[in-house]
């Protein structure tokens, strides 16, 4: 862990200041730190940086629609015991359900021997019972397995980022138990040291010039999915990848691989429709 126990960036996540002061408050407060944003604005990208710069475990729950919070806290496998008690060649004791009970995500965390980082990915994608119930549980730092009869405390407390790309409202008891911070789209000189920290030796009028269409791009009208950071980031590699990229190409009717920065076929053909007209 860093020495002074207090987060300061990772070696490819670029950190303005107000975002390391509210992930240093959430963790002196011991409060779950909500991160909302677009897609692609490196919401999930903070807790493997803090996990990096603090020397912990990360632990990644990836929240789904149909998801049930039981889920997330433990399983348990009836399938198996069923086998094992027909077959009977198992080293495990049917009559010990202890034996088919496994952690899930929370409850990795929570029995943990060493403080984790907790990321519970896309919380918006869950009911708002999921949401409440799941912050009741985060809040008391333990939940009950049902099947035996135990309850599960926490060893230590878990780092805990939840991310929201805005898709749903959360509900307000939801919002008064965390902290918050919109993490807004990089302006071009953000983006700029975003570039350097993933490509440090790209040539200046490379970078210039792809940041420079990048954000033309972004601009145009009708896009249903606009290119986000790591779409910048992948054309670059493609980019970088072409033996003869030609940079004055940039923003030309035959700019290269804007398949890369558009996944949809209607925002693609009016990308190829515009680049001829971008300001590069």
């Amino acid at each position: 862990m860093a020495e002074t126990g207090k987060f300061t960036g990772a070696a490819k996540y670029v950190l303005d200041a107000e975002l390391a002061m509210i992930v240093n408050v959430s963790m002196a407060l011991e409060l779950p730190l909500l991160l909302k944003g677009e897609p692609g604005t490196g919401k999930s990208m903070l807790a493997h940086a803090v996990a990096e710069s603090l020397g912990m475990k990360l632990i990644v729950l990836n929240v789904k629609s149909s998801m049930k919070l039981v889920d997330a806290l433990y399983q348990y496998d009836t399938l198996t015991r069923l086998n094992d008690s027909r077959f009977g060649d198992s080293k495990r004791n049917v009559a010990h359900i202890e034996e088919y009970i496994r952690m899930g995500k929370i409850g990795q965390a929570f029995t943990a021997d060493e403080r984790v980082v907790l990321l519970i990915d896309e919380i918006d994608k869950a009911d708002t019972d999921f949401q409440d119930d799941m912050l009741d549980v985060l809040d008391q730092m333990s939940f009950d397995i049902m099947e035996i009869d135990k309850t599960i405390r926490a060893k230590h407390r878990p780092v805990i980022l939840i991310t929201s790309n805005a898709k749903k409202d959360l509900s307000d008891p939801f919002l008064g138990r965390c902290n918050f911070h919109h993490i807004a789209f990089p302006d071009a000189e953000m983006m700029r040291r975003i570039v350097q920290a993933h490509f440090p030796d790209l040539a200046r009028e490379l970078m210039e010039s792809a940041v420079r269409v990048f954000y033309s791009l972004r601009e145009l009208p009708d896009v249903e999915k606009r290119p986000a950071t790591r779409e910048l980031l992948h054309w670059l590699r493609a980019l970088q990848s072409d033996p003869d990229l030609k940079v004055k190409d940039l923003g030309r009717a035959d700019t290269p691989y804007l398949g890369v920065l558009f996944k949809k076929s209607a925002d693609l053909s009016i990308a190829q429709r515009s680049a001829s007209r971008l300001k590069n």
